[in-house]
This record gives structure tokens, sequence and C-alpha cells, in this order.
């Protein structure tokens, strides 16, 4: 007997071994996980935050007959090499538009050219000995220095980097997940009520059940496929549109959108419906009345991560064209736009190396909005709950 009692004692003593070795090495790859994350936002915290900061340069600019023609005349011989490229240009199209500047002269802050924006950061740069000796007099004057850079807020695209901004990227991903959303949502849903409370439980609908769980796990670049063989060539979408990709973007999220959807009808108790139908509710209206909105947390929490995973795509974006270059913020759904996924994508494969940290920063801002929605996901269900 004792020695049965042994044999039990030492089968407990490996179970709990076991156990605590498990625990530890979960623990292990939860802090590793932690870590790579960590090391992730470090990275893109120092690669990015310059990236926000851009040199200017405080130079007087002389509205003269000779500068209509030839804009390097407006400003110092010496700040010509150190001025951006795209600030140069500016000159003559203000003075077309405003007459009244002919003559005058005023003092203004300039963007400063990328390689003089890298040199004040200490990063890598081209400048020659003679014009970092300028730069280096300018700064003892006071006349160049980093300063918030508006201009990567409120400017789009540009082959010049420091004119390079994100704007037209916003506005184009913005206008997408419009369309997304209203493509993807209500088809989304009224699929998922269709399974889930009124079809009937055979071969047919388990055949769609099985299809939508398959489309949800494959590549993304496949529904960029698609959406170029159907949306374009076949219906006539103009190409690198909004409508374009948001119409792609649809058909990847769709089946997140029912997924969630049906999970958030099952978790509704049948007590609700049995209640309903007691007091002579139709079974449209007890959906409707009662099941929707109880399910309706889980719903918009699916929702809401269904269209922050599609805001984060890329692949299929490419297929449709929005990976174009686009300097303007486009007016409507079907003029050519990009998306910030696309935006990034074109700035890391950039030479320059300023438009390195014009990645990071674009990544930071798309990381803070794919953060923010997640967040509202989260407070849109409690504020459901609350209510219902």
């Amino acid at each position: 007997m004792s020695h049965s009692f042994d044999e039990i004692s030492q089968q407990l003593k490996r179970r709990h071994r076991k156990s605590a070795r498990l625990k530890w090495v979960s623990m292990g790859a939860l802090g590793l996980a932690g870590l790579f994350l960590l090391l992730f936002f470090a990275d893109m915290l120092n690669k990015g935050l310059p990236a926000f900061q851009q040199a200017y340069v405080n130079t007087e600019i002389n509205y003269t007959e000779e500068a209509a023609s030839d804009a390097r005349q407006a400003i110092a011989d010496d700040l010509v090499p150190i001025v951006s490229r795209t600030e140069i240009r500016s000159i003559p199209l203000q003075m077309r538009n405003n007459e009244d500047l002919l003559g005058t002269s005023e003092q203004r802050w300039l963007l400063a050219n990328g390689e003089v924006d890298q040199y004040l950061k200490g990063n890598r740069n081209s400048l020659s000995e003679e014009e970092r000796a300028a730069v280096d007099a300018r700064v003892e004057a006071g006349q160049v220095e980093l300063a918030f850079n508006s201009t990567f807020f409120t400017e789009g695209d540009s082959k010049t980097s420091e004119s390079a901004g994100i704007l037209a990227a916003v506005v184009g991903t913005i206008m997408t997940m419009i369309v997304t959303l209203a493509i993807s949502f209500p088809i989304g849903v009224m699929t998922a009520v269709y399974l889930e409370e009124f079809a009937p439980d055979n071969r047919f609908t388990q055949a769609i059940e099985i299809n939508i769980n398959n489309l949800a796990a494959i590549p993304s670049i496949l529904f960029g496929l698609l959406g170029l063989a159907i949306f374009i060539n076949f219906f006539g979408v103009p190409r690198s549109s909004p409508l374009a990709g948001g119409m792609t973007l649809a058909l990847m999220t769709l089946p997140v959108i029912i997924i969630s959807t049906r999970a958030a009808l099952r978790s509704v108790p049948d007590s609700i419906r049995h209640a309903a139908f007691g007091v002579g509710c139709s079974r449209w209206q007890v959906v409707r009345d009662h099941v929707l909105p109880l399910a309706m947390p889980g719903i918009m929490t699916g929702s809401i991560i269904g269209l922050a995973q599609a805001m984060g795509e890329t692949a299929p974006l490419i297929i449709v064209g929005m990976v174009a270059f686009i300097p303007d913020v486009g007016a409507s759904f079907t003029e050519a736009a990009t998306v910030m996924p696309a935006q990034i994508f074109t700035w890391a494969g950039e030479p320059e190396a300023a438009f390195v940290e014009k990645t990071a920063g674009g990544i930071l801002v798309l990381l803070a909005v794919l953060i923010s929605l997640n967040a509202f996901a989260v407070l849109l269900r409690k504020k459901f709950e609350r209510r219902w």
C-alpha cells in the first residue's frame, strides 16, 4: 500500500513540475513578445520623431522683375544651395497670384533643403564643407533652426523630402474607408443575420459558412487580384481611386464582419427570443427589436477591428494601383488617390536618407490611428453594454 502511495506521490510531483515549467515557459514567451514590442516602438520613435521637426531658413525675399523669371534672384546667393527648391519655385507663382508684391520685400522663414535638415539632425548628408560652414554661420546668427514640421501634416507627397507630407494619404485613407464601411457593414450584418436567424440548416448554408471561414483566411493580395479583375477590368471602376480601393477592401472585410456578427448573435440568450415569441412577435420583430440591439456591442467591435485591419493593408491596394504619386488632395471618390500604408511603402523605397524618417513618421501616424480605432471599439462596446 505504501508503494502505491509513493508512486502516486511521485506522479503528482512530476505533474506539478511540468505545470511549473509550462507556467514559466508561457511567462517567458509573453515577456519576450513584450520585449520585442517595446524594441519595435522604441525603434520607431527613435527614427520617426525627427520627422516631426524640419529645418527652416530665415531670409529676405525680394520680389523683383528678375525674380519673376529666375526665382534664385529673390534671395541671397549663398542661400540658394540651402533653401528648398520647392520654396524657390513657388516665388514666381506667388508674384503671379499677387501683383502687389512686385517691387517689395519681406523677411520670411523658408524650408531648408533635405540635406541641411539631415545635417542639423546629425544624420548622414552630402553637404560640402563650404555649405556646412554657411549653415553653421546661419545657425549662430539665429537664421537657421529646427521647428515643428507642419508641412508633414498639411501637404501631399513630393519628390523633395523636405516638402513631402502625408495629408493626401490621410484623406485618401478616409475616403477609402468610407467606401469600405458603406459596402461591407450592411452586407456583412445582413448576411450574418440571415445565416444565423433565418437560414435553414442544410448543405447549402453549410457550404456558405465553410466558404466564408475560408475567405477570412486567404492572403489579402488575392482580394486585390479579385478587385482588379472584377471592379476595374469588368465594371470599369477608375484605377487608383478610393472607390476601387474601398470596394476591394470591402471584399476582404466582409468575412471578418460576418463571422464577428454571427458570434455576437449567438451570444444573445435564447430566452430573449422565446420571450419575444411568447408575446406574439414575428421572427423579424424578434431579431430587429430584441436580438440585434443586444448583439450590437459585439457587432460594432468586430466591424471596427475589421476596418482597422483593412486600413493597414497594402498588398490589395498595390494591385489596384493606389501607390501613385499624389501631390494634391483628391476631391472625388473616382480620382486617383493613395492611402497611408501605400504612402509609407513608397517612401521606404526612396533612396534619400531623409525619407527614412518620413517612413518611420508615417508609421507612427498609422499606428496612432489604428490604436485609436481599437480603443474606440473597446469604449463603444462598454457604452452599449451599459445601455442594454
